[in-house]
């Protein structure tokens, strides 16, 4: 952290595009932490709730029958958040678009640690029946709007108090959000099943992650409560240029934007959830590999490990070289991978499923780690937040809500293959839309 602090935005005054001084509020160090650690708790609640859809979620919150069944409808509720996300977008947005990006990210931290942690407290369906899995799918919805209006906040509270040379790397601190969650989130459920016996875990053990959340939440408030509003947003202030209505004007005026961002997006969620939650449901299914629960995670941190390690390489790669051509070869090398997917995953030996989760997982960095600066730049400063987040999570909703469940259809109903087709078809559709893009490394964000 020394070093952050050093090269700290907020201690020298930076020229703008017009020539201009102004002085940067937040200093790198803030930055680093207030983009880090709230994205990380966001998506350490999400993702603790990934894990239990499939380890947890079809024995406690739907009637006993096909066990088949009631993980196809515990991953149904999983995608409900996919659905509240460009809802929490728009709703977001507005107001990070209208009073500022600080109070905006305050809000969405709070709607998606309340819902986490009322997840930890629910019965189950043996307890009061058809109304657990409602509930379920009620907080669920909360924890989606939550996100939804988190990403876009953090992303442009790192790319607008970003050097312009090193807004890809400043981009890349809310996406090391993502593998940091998911590795806290699972490696406590990996620590969990390891010292508790399974009926000990599934009758109350499962609930400790969630409950977890709210002092997680209480540290992230402690950080951001810290923040100044970003320069970019300073402008709009100052110009007297906020949208009345953000949601409505970027529809009017960035259409083409939104379509873009959206399907530059798609095959990162298709191939994130892919290695994650239906790995994990494949993986462990006794129709799939077999793997123990303790088994997979353990495989599957490993390959969170390269995730994060290959986030600040392709910042740096986009900083270098732009955004479109890094992710243009990364998205045809996830084609190709996709098409190995039945090959190489079908296989029932460990050595070959290690390497798979770690290539799709490193590539899973290659995609996601340049989109933190891209999305933003897409959009004009007044819009920039309902923007950014719009197509982020539309792109969560057709990329990603409905994966792990046509993934599980697929791979029982036509085999693993199929799988990966998927996979390759979202990836060529991104290519497509990554070629009908300009490039915005050079796009001022005070504009």
């Amino acid at each position: 952290m020394r070093r952050f602090g050093a090269m700290a935005v907020g201690h020298a005054p930076a020229a703008d595009a017009r020539g201009s001084e102004q002085a940067p509020r937040n200093s790198t160090r803030q930055v680093v932490l207030a983009s880090l650690v709230g994205t990380s708790i966001e998506f350490y609640d999400f993702y603790v709730y990934a894990t239990a859809a499939v380890l947890v979620f079809p024995h406690l919150f739907f009637p006993e029958g096909d066990g088949m069944a009631a993980t196809l409808q515990s991953l149904a509720t999983f995608g409900i958040a996919f659905v509240a996300r460009p809802v929490g977008s728009a709703l977001f947005g507005h107001f990070g678009d209208r009073i500022g990006r600080k109070a905006t990210l305050v809000a969405s931290l709070l709607t998606m640690g309340i819902s986490t942690v009322i997840i930890g407290l629910l019965p189950g369906y043996q307890q009061i029946g058809v109304i657990a899995p409602l509930l379920l799918a009620l907080c669920r919805f909360g924890q989606g709007l939550g996100l939804g209006g988190e990403w876009g906040g953090a992303a442009l509270l790192a790319t607008e108090n970003a050097p312009r040379r090193k807004r890809a790397l400043f981009g890349t601190f809310p996406q090391l959000g993502a593998p940091i969650g998911f590795f806290f989130a699972n490696g406590l459920f990996l620590v969990l099943a390891g010292v508790m016996e399974d009926g000990a875990f599934l009758s109350w053990g499962w609930r400790i992650p969630f409950l977890v959340s709210a002092a997680l939440v209480v540290v992230g408030l402690w950080v951001r409560l810290s923040l100044s509003e970003t320069p970019a947003f300073t402008k709009v202030l100052e110009r007297n240029e906020r949208a009345k209505v953000p949601f409505v004007q970027v529809f009017r005026t960035d259409f083409k934007a939104l379509v873009l961002g959206t399907f530059i997006m798609l095959a990162t969620y298709v191939l994130f959830y892919l290695m994650t939650v239906f790995s994990m449901a494949y993986g462990t299914a006794e129709g799939g590999l077999g793997y123990s629960r303790t088994a997979f995670l353990q495989m599957l941190m490993v390959g969170v490990v390269f995730f994060a390690l290959t986030i600040p390489i392709a910042g740096l790669l986009a900083d270098r070289f732009g955004r479109r051509v890094p992710l243009a070869i990364t998205t045809g090398v996830i084609m190709v991978f996709g098409l190995l997917m039945g090959p190489w995953f079908g296989t029932h030996s460990t050595v070959a499923t290690v390497l798979f989760l770690i290539t799709g997982l490193a590539l899973m960095g290659f995609t996601f780690g340049p989109m933190g600066a891209l999305l933003p730049e897409l959009f004009p400063a007044a819009v920039r937040y309902t923007g950014a987040s719009v197509s982020y999570n539309v792109a969560s909703l057709l990329g990603a809500s409905l994966a792990p469940f046509i993934a599980t259809w697929l791979a029982d109903s036509y085999g693993l293959g199929w799988v990966g087709v998927y996979l390759s078809v979202a990836a060529a559709i991104t290519l497509i839309a990554l070629l009908a893009s300009r490039e915005t490394r050079e796009t001022a964000l005070d504009s």
